[in-house]
């Protein structure tokens, strides 16, 4: 497993979380981290997966 997709997983959590809490606390600066952390870690393991499919052939 390439490392990008481990990565990317982590900062798609990290998003859900700060997501959530901006969600219970009504703060919509908070909320907007937590979806563009959530994208980009998206993005990381997408290309981690793409990674790994290239060098598997």
């Amino acid at each position: 497993m390439d490392k990008d997709r481990i990565k990317g997983s982590i900062k798609k959590a990290e998003g859900t979380a700060k997501d959530t809490l901006g969600k219970a606390t009504d703060n919509p600066k908070l909320r907007a981290q937590g979806k563009m952390k959530k994208a980009e870690g998206s993005i990381q393991k997408a290309f981690g997966k793409a990674k790994d499919a290239f060098r598997k052939g």
